[in-house]
């Protein structure tokens, strides 16, 4: 039974095990069927995400190739940038030569007109002199004729008056033979005893007064002192009654005239002529001759661009320093310097444009220490930053005790430059450090402009970024302005680097530029008539020196561009001469 049992419960678990794997192999087909269209569904994702796969791996090497054209061509950019820079370099070096080459060929230029014009006035000045030697030996022929004329005359009428007294004593002879007669007819007899003389004719007196006359003729003309064979004889200058005519002026007089060891007021009209000539007033010397007597003339008249028909300004006033200083017989340094010298100190200075204008007004040193803004005016300097030039290259002289040669045009050691230094240099020397600091290019620029060492020294308002302007740097080129002024700062110094940023940060600062006019003095309706009384006010001058300053440049300091707020001529304290230098008119 048991084994029956055991037998039906095993098929009994048989069947039950049968269904169970039945369902379970059912469901196991199922799940196999949903993995399979899992794994089709993957497979379908796999082949999609390879495809992707593959899309990005060659857009990848597209832009891997993209990435390598650029590069490339980015190499050949940067290989023609630098060619480029390296053209614009050689460029820029070619034209700096060029401009070099050309300041240098205008310098030349300029050289050989002077030399011109220096050989065309000695050729002029050798025909003057020669003409004046021909007129001289005309006037000397033409003394001579007439002395030869007037003593032809006197002969011709001595010998038919002797002819006539011939006549007459023959006559006499025929009519009486006595001895008495023939006595008393002749004009140089004494006389006997009034009883044996006959009695004399009208017509006899008539003739013996008229041959004493003719004697006492010739005794004051002292013709029978002449020679029988003057027309032979050579004509000697000087001799006798070879002064009778007037003179022309020749070379030899003025030398003479140079031998002056007496007063101006002893002088003669010739030395003053002479003077005159060599002063650079010859236009006025024929009018001289006619009114001059002597030296004390010009001293004592109050009319003389009257007298002499003076009507520039500037020569009426260099006649009127002149006489000053032969007056207070005070001998000025700066009268050394003539107007000749004065035009090779316009181009030092940097303003060879006036020259012309300054050789015309006769303007030398004298004039120079005594200058005025409206003299300035009248020779058409009305630039503000020219006149401030102008004032800054005087007071350098004054300083100098003007020493001709104290504006250094050479250039020396660029790394040992002092201020003291600096501000005696020219615009030749200013062009140079320019060159020694990389700036070749642009110092060609400064010609004519009025740069020189005093203006970027005394001027407080004359700072690097003037400079750059002058220079024609474009404000958009900020590294090569600051590389201008970080040399400018140490050419300065830090003196004058300190007063010029205190001027720069004052209420008032106004900056400088090229189209800054000066206007002229503005006078009220009261001074029109006290005019010709201000021509020597001392506050007029466009470099004025108080009595604290010429002291201090009479010393003669060991510094004296140590304190320039001391000895500099640019801070002016008078509200009316900043009123005039400072006001703009555009």
């Amino acid at each position: 039974m048991k084994f029956i049992e055991v037998i039906y419960s095993h098929k009994k678990w048989t069947r039950s095990n049968n269904e169970t794997y039945q369902e379970r192999l059912v469901r196991l087909e199922g799940d196999k069927e949903s993995l399979v269209l899992q794994v089709s569904v993957l497979t379908d994702q796999v082949e999609a995400q390879g495809e992707k796969i593959r899309d990005l791996e060659s857009s990848l090497e597209e832009h891997h190739h993209k990435l390598i054209s650029t590069e490339e061509m980015l190499q050949q950019e940067l290989f023609s940038r630098t060619s480029l820079e390296t053209q614009k370099l050689e460029l820029v070096d070619e034209v700096s030569y060029l401009k070099l080459k050309l300041v240098g060929m205008e310098e030349e230029h300029n050289h050989i007109a002077e030399q011109e014009k220096h050989h065309k006035a000695e050729v002029l000045l050798q025909e003057l002199h020669i003409l004046k030697s021909k007129v001289e030996d005309l006037e000397g022929e033409k003394s001579q004729y007439e002395r030869k004329l007037k003593a032809t005359k006197v002969i011709s009428k001595f010998e038919s008056l002797t002819f006539y007294v011939d006549c007459f004593l023959l006559t006499g002879k025929a009519e009486k033979t006595d001895d008495s007669t023939l006595s008393d007819l002749s004009p140089m007899s004494s006389g006997v005893e009034s009883g044996q003389q006959s009695p004399v004719s009208p017509e006899d007196k008539k003739n013996q007064k008229s041959i004493q006359k003719l004697w006492g003729k010739i005794r004051r003309t002292q013709s029978g002192s002449l020679p029988a064979d003057g027309s032979d004889s050579d004509f000697k200058r000087g001799g006798f009654r070879a002064t009778a005519g007037p003179r022309l002026t020749c070379p030899g007089t003025s030398a003479s005239a140079r031998d002056m060891n007496a007063p101006f007021s002893k002088w003669s009209c010739d030395q003053v002529c002479a003077w005159m000539e060599e002063f650079g007033l010859v236009q006025y010397v024929n009018m001289a001759r006619q009114w001059v007597t002597s030296g004390q003339t010009l001293l004592s008249s109050q009319d003389i661009e009257k007298e002499l028909g003076i009507k520039h300004p500037l020569h009426r006033k260099k006649l009127q320093l002149a006489l000053r200083s032969f007056s207070t017989k005070i001998t000025e340094k700066s009268s050394e310097l003539d107007h000749i010298w004065v035009t090779r100190w316009l181009d030092d200075i940097g303003l060879p444009q006036y020259k012309d204008q300054f050789s015309e007004g006769r303007v030398d040193g004298r004039m120079l220490q005594y200058l005025t803004v409206n003299d300035l005016l009248f020779l058409k300097v009305t630039s503000q930053l020219h006149h401030l030039s102008i004032k800054c290259a005087i007071h350098v002289l004054h300083v100098n005790k003007f020493d001709p040669s104290c504006l250094k045009r050479r250039p020396g050691d660029e790394n040992k430059t002092s201020p003291s230094e600096v501000v005696q240099w020219s615009n030749h020397r200013v062009m140079e450090w320019l060159r020694s600091v990389d700036l070749a290019e642009y110092a060609p620029n400064l010609r004519g402009s009025g740069v020189h060492g005093g203006l970027i020294i005394l001027e407080p308002r004359f700072n690097s970024d003037t400079l750059a302007m002058l220079l024609n740097i474009p404000p958009q080129k900020t590294l090569l302005r600051r590389h201008l002024a970080t040399n400018f700062n140490m050419l300065v110094g830090s003196q004058a680097q300190q007063e010029k940023q205190e001027y720069l940060e004052s209420s008032g600062y106004t900056p400088l530029t090229t189209t800054a006019k000066v206007r002229p003095r503005k006078m009220g309706f009261s001074s029109f008539g006290h005019r010709k009384k201000r021509t020597d006010d001392s506050t007029d001058y466009i470099c004025p020196l108080d009595a604290s300053q010429a002291q201090a440049l009479l010393n003669g300091a060991n510094r004296p561009y140590s304190g320039f707020r001391g000895l500099s001529p640019i801070f002016d304290r008078d509200p009316q001469r900043r009123e005039q230098v400072g006001d703009l008119q555009i």
